[in-house]
């Protein structure tokens, strides 16, 4: 996989999302959610699951736990992600033509 196929598939996700996300909760997902409504007092409780959804992926972010799985299936991380070039891209290390072994020292 590569930058590209990372890309199309953010593209894809991000299409499938409707206006309306609706989410089935289990039992103790629904006993959390009611206590930080009832704590928190937001406007509407998608403003939590906003929030928990931004809280996660600052998590990820900053214990690489994005960058493992973006590696593991795509072969990137979230700053090439980002910055639209690979590591290889950024630095040149992928301009220069792969070395023969027979014909290394040949002139």
């Amino acid at each position: 996989m590569s930058l590209d196929d990372l890309s199309a598939a953010m593209q894809d996700s991000y299409s499938a999302f409707d206006d309306d996300l609706t989410v089935s909760l289990d039992r103790e997902t629904r006993n959390e959610l009611a206590m930080l409504e009832t704590a928190l007092e937001p406007d509407e409780t998608d403003e939590l699951v906003r929030r928990a959804i931004h809280m996660l992926f600052q998590s990820s972010v900053e214990t690489g736990s994005l960058d493992f799985h973006l590696r593991s299936g795509f072969d990137v991380t979230y700053d090439e992600y980002l910055s639209g070039m690979t590591f290889d891209e950024m630095t040149g290390a992928d301009q220069y033509p792969t070395m023969d072994d027979e014909r290394r020292y040949q002139f």
